[in-house]
């Protein structure tokens, strides 16, 4: 398969949530979410919909775009799924939006490995803001070398998933040109026999970096805090448009504790 290909893979896509269900990652936005009493969500790359249907939950107004239509089309089977705006896309093209926050949760950010189709990125959830709104992402830090335990003796499993039966799955480092990693997931099924891998290949980017990404889009960068689930591993950055287009300024956020 291609790069990123798993995600367009039907039967790939009903295993993202069942090979990996603990989902604690996502408490801190959810918390980031009260404390700005944000009331419409824009949730960037938001996959198979978990992060989505959370704040719908909640009685969240919220869209939830992809570029994956397996992932959408798993996300749309989902109870209470018709309370969320589902678009098959990228935030590079997005229709007219208001909203109060845009998130990209997880390996969101990461894999958005292109610097062009990355700034489009930044500029997409940057007009889907209101004057004031805040854009809330994660991720790896670079210093941390989290592929190096990318193994299939640490990622080895094997996870009975109702409808399907045992599936085994691992993943392994392929190659490591920094800022790009990628990586290699295998899936075997073992009610046909069928084995099927998918390459990844994910961006590690300084904090510099991405606070100038953010600045040169007309952000202000807030905060940088800890993902309270992975200290000392995640840069998770809070930016803000700034209330009037004039006001824009460059603010080193300080690193601290969601």
């Amino acid at each position: 398969m291609s790069e990123d290909e798993c995600f367009e893979d039907a039967r790939l896509a009903a295993l993202y949530d069942p090979l990996d269900p603990n989902r604690s990652d996502l408490d801190a936005y959810l918390r980031l979410t009260d404390e700005f009493e944000a009331r419409r969500v824009l949730d960037i790359g938001c996959g198979t919909g978990v992060f989505a249907l959370l704040l719908a939950d909640r009685g969240i107004e919220v869209v939830g775009v992809d570029p994956s239509l397996a992932c959408i089309d798993v996300a749309r089977a989902k109870p209470g799924s018709e309370r969320v705006r589902w678009i098959h896309g990228d935030a590079t093209d997005l229709p007219p939006l208001r909203v109060d926050l845009v998130t990209m949760t997880a390996n969101v950010a990461q894999a958005i490995v292109d610097p062009s189709v990355w700034r489009k990125t930044l500029r997409g959830a940057y007009a889907a803001l209101r004057p004031g709104g805040r854009l809330v992402f994660e991720t790896r830090v670079p210093a941390r070398r989290a592929w190096e335990e990318w193994t299939r003796e640490h990622s080895h499993q094997v996870v009975d998933v109702p409808g399907v039966g045992p599936v085994e799955s691992w993943v392994e480092l392929v190659d490591v040109s920094l800022p790009l990693v990628t990586f290699r997931g295998t899936y075997g099924f073992a009610a046909d026999g069928q084995v099927l891998t998918s390459d990844s290949t994910l961006r590690f980017r300084e904090r510099e970096e991405v606070e100038r990404d953010l600045v040169a889009r007309g952000y202000r960068v807030d905060r940088v805090l800890d993902a309270p689930d992975r200290p000392g591993r995640e840069f998770v950055f809070v930016a803000r448009r700034p209330p009037r287009p004039d006001s824009a300024e460059q603010v080193g956020g300080e690193r601290g504790d969601l």
